[in-house]
């Protein structure tokens, strides 16, 4: 699928605002994709989570230590399509 993501807006909470290189564009509460343990356990503070960032090399969402989702799969929450 490989639809890279160049906009990250946080909303508040858990909730980004994600715009993709086709101009998909939708909201994904990833506290709903995600538990918040290992990598992502920095994240569950809410200050720390709003640090988020898209890294253009990825084509995704990252944070300062080093977490990262998968593109397809917010592009697939965002969308409502499959992943191939």
């Amino acid at each position: 699928m490989l639809k890279d993501i160049v906009e990250v807006q946080h909303l508040g909470g858990y909730r980004l605002l994600l715009r993709f290189e086709d101009d998909t564009v939708g909201q994904v509460d990833v506290s709903s994709l995600v538990k918040f343990t290992g990598v992502f356990a920095p994240l569950a503070e809410v200050a720390e989570f709003a640090n988020v960032r898209v890294n253009p090399e990825l084509g995704t969402i990252v944070w300062p230590n080093g977490a990262d989702l998968d593109p397809d799969v917010l592009y697939s929450f965002v969308s409502g399509q499959p992943i191939d």
